[in-house]
């Protein structure tokens, strides 16, 4: 094929730039329902701009009113930070351009991953669009996108230091250093290093693994897990993820936490990657020890939660591109066609087109364009949130001690703190077990939920309209509690006596 022409070359694009383009469109599309369904974007973003204008990270409580004073673990300040700082300059659309570059960035690096390893192009692409609609379940605007993009890094590299391809042992403590201090989920890196360790263990044991490679395997466990440790926490941020992540009371009262519902159509690109690997395993497809790890590891746990279905769908990536590959390679059309591509892409170069939507994007955003899929832009839906409630509260404060929806809690802070703290927010893993009990008593109006409302001092609630807590304080006939505000979404009691 001959050659294009000088600038021809940069400015055709290859399937890695339409892919990107793609998936940076999918994730603006869907806007508000990024970050509308729950209120840790707003948390994030408050304690981002308390970051920001104070210089100070956090360590203990000063959002909410129920532990206020308590140490706190900010796991996750550097994200709080990212957040806080693109609300500054573009508004809650800054936010969803953020999460569109990280996952963007990542479904690329998969699709470049799998043509490193001898993917056909179209396969590359297919298997990349697969781990876009398996991840699609937990796509949100929040700091796990950043552990997306880290752990899609960090188990690459460490399969190209096993095969030898790459000796750079300090890019693992360095990504782990940032990580840590980005998002709780940074242990991940290590569950993924123990399978290669444990891979090398069974060789070495075979006779087949080398010292030098279990010298560096060890070198780089050691010295992420020392760098975890420099946060403004230190040890404590150990004890605080992986105590969350053991209590099975917390976890369970969680949405993301739970199993997937496979009755749901958004999980059956996951129930198809099972089904796909179970039929490649039974022709005889040969997996390394590493990779059945990988594959039987990570989709147990993603099995076993629903936000481990994106962590699952790009660590196995590899393993399905090679399960397809070996189907593809029986296929003359499919080898015609990548010859065909690769002869083509072989003479293109650079990332314009990936630089030039980047812009693109982030201009429009910026400008305020309704980007999304409904044309409202990128603001909290009044359907889900209470935006029309904490509208009158900025309007009608209230005085006294305030009872809260447990996903409304970061957007109260978002539009509300300091003047007011909440109740009990996302961030479950400060507030604990116990706290989150008394929550759930109160809210569903169980045995005693009337002294949690008098231990607390609260004077007015804010909830849903169908609460079960909203309706016991609706059938109450005397005057201890009255509605003071109510529409669609939102209803607010109030009680003027009775408050100890």
């Amino acid at each position: 094929m001959k050659k294009p022409f000088g600038i021809i070359a940069y400015l055709l694009p290859q399937l890695r730039d339409i892919l990107f383009i793609g998936v940076f469109l999918y994730t603006v599309l869907g806007g508000p329902d990024r970050f509308s369904h729950d209120g840790d974007l707003g948390r994030h973003i408050t304690v981002g701009n308390y970051i920001l204008k104070n210089g100070v990270i956090p360590t203990s409580n000063i959002f909410s009113y129920t532990r206020y004073g308590e140490k706190l673990v900010p796991h996750e300040w550097l994200a709080d930070i990212v957040f806080a700082s693109a609300h500054q300059l573009m508004g809650l659309s800054g936010d969803v351009f953020i999460a569109a570059l990280l996952g963007s960035f990542t479904i690329l690096i998969v699709y470049q991953e799998l043509v490193k390893r001898g993917s056909f192009r179209l396969m590359a692409l297919l298997i990349a669009i697969w781990v876009m609609a398996v991840a699609s379940v937990h796509w949100l605007v929040r700091p796990h996108m950043f552990t997306l993009l880290f752990i899609t890094l960090w188990t690459y590299w460490l399969e190209r230091i096993y095969k030898g391809e790459d000796k750079r042992t300090w890019q693992f403590p360095l990504l782990m250093l940032i990580w840590a201090n980005t998002h709780g989920a940074f242990f991940a890196g290590f569950v993924v290093w123990g399978t290669y360790m444990a891979n090398w263990v069974y060789e070495f044991w075979r006779g087949t693994g080398t010292k030098e490679l279990g010298k560096q395997l060890a070198l780089i466990g050691i010295l992420s897990f020392v760098v975890t440790f420099i946060n403004p926490s230190g040890w404590h941020l150990w004890t605080t993820t992986v105590g969350y992540a053991g209590n099975d009371f917390m976890t369970s009262h969680i949405a993301d936490h739970l199993s997937p519902n496979f009755h749901d159509k958004g999980t059956w690109s996951f129930l198809f990657m099972i089904v796909f690997a179970v039929l490649a395993l039974g022709q005889g497809h040969r997996l390394s020890i590493r990779e059945t790890l990988l594959l039987a590891g990570w989709m147990a746990m993603g099995l076993h939660t629903i936000r481990n279905l994106p962590l699952f769908a790009v660590i196995t990536a590899p393993i399905y591109g090679a399960m397809l590959q070996s189907i593809a390679e029986k296929i003359s059309f499919i080898k015609n066609q990548e010859e065909k591509l690769k002869s083509t892409e072989t003479l293109l170069r650079g990332y314009v087109w990936i630089a030039v939507a980047s812009l693109f994007f982030g201009f429009a955003l910026w400008r305020g364009a309704p980007l999304d899929a409904k044309g409202m832009g990128n603001v909290y839906l009044p359907d889900t949130m209470p935006v029309q409630a904490v509208d009158w509260l900025l309007e009608n404060k209230q005085e006294g001690n305030m009872f809260n929806h447990f996903i409304w809690g970061g957007y109260i802070l978002y539009r509300m703190w300091p003047s007011e703290l909440v109740f009990i927010d996302g961030q479950t893993d400060f507030y604990g077990e116990t706290l989150l009990r008394e929550y759930l008593d109160a809210m569903y109006v169980r045995d005693g939920w009337e002294s949690i409302l008098d231990k607390y001092q609260v004077s007015w609630v804010v909830a849903r309209v169908d609460d079960p807590l909203s309706k016991e304080l609706g059938r109450i006939e005397d005057d201890a509690w009255h509605v003071i505000y109510q529409d669609d979404t939102a209803i607010i009691f109030r009680r003027d006596i009775g408050v100890p």
